[in-house]
């Protein structure tokens, strides 16, 4: 059965990121490799991305992986990726996720509809993004990462004020990873929507992937509401 043209780039995308040679296995398969430079997770960490119905593993030694690799053969996929299954087989310090990795085709994309409400778009710098992370706090402003768009930023105003934004950073294999940040008191209007809909509008025409990862259901739906599948998951985990 052929694989999916989305998956395929979806996980093409991070056998780039594991910085060693290595492929997703067959359906219910894990491959776990020895990677010290590893973009699946911070630097010294395991890092999981299970993409269809296989994972890829990276670990930083190699005598990590003769424990990992013993540790993960009794879990399922889904289970390598499930922050309480890994406990049980490994001694987790701290671990990141999982997070929803998800994707859209130009075909699927489902774009706002233009109404009363336009994005406006800003450079990457611009000072307004700025007050927006600050009104948000640190731990909201740093899943989105604004900070670290390459794209313009696309924006929506109230009282002139930014309450919502969006944008890109432009990652290995063509793949647009978006960010969307909404003001506490803008959230649940469907501004998010609106910017990310200008978001991926841009990423699109400029012949990349765009890619969502979420971990609050609320971002979930803004994703799945402009057409992206959810096609897989990220975890990382500092093992003790």
């Amino acid at each position: 059965m052929p694989i999916d043209p989305l998956l395929l780039r979806a996980r093409a995308l991070w056998e780039d990121l594991a910085r060693v040679p290595v492929s997703f296995p067959p359906p219910g398969g894990v491959h776990v490799v020895v990677s010290q430079e590893s973009g699946l997770c911070p630097a010294g960490w395991l890092g999981v991305v299970a993409l269809g119905e296989s994972a890829i593993v990276t670990v930083p030694t190699e005598s990590a992986a003769v424990i990992v690799r013993g540790a993960l053969a009794g879990l399922s996929v889904e289970g390598v990726v499930d922050g309480t299954s890994i406990r049980t087989v490994l001694p987790v310090a701290r671990a990141l996720g999982p997070a929803v990795l998800s994707y859209v085709s130009p075909e699927g994309f489902r774009p706002v509809a233009s109404g009363a409400l336009s994005a406006e778009q800003l450079p990457t710098g611009h000072p307004d993004l700025r007050r927006l992370e600050r009104a948000v706090g640190e731990g909201d402003a740093g899943e989105a990462a604004l900070n670290e768009i390459t794209s313009p930023a696309f924006v929506v105003r109230e009282h002139g004020q930014v309450v919502a934004a969006a944008g890109y950073r432009a990652w290995p294999s063509r793949t647009a990873h978006i960010g969307v940040l909404t003001a506490p008191a803008a959230r649940g209007r469907g501004l998010a929507r609106v910017t990310g809909s200008a978001t991926v509008a841009h990423a699109l025409a400029a012949g990349l992937l765009p890619q969502w990862r979420a971990r609050p259901p609320a971002s979930r739906r803004v994703a799945a509401a402009l057409g992206f599948e959810e096609l897989g998951f990220q975890l990382s985990v500092e093992i003790v």
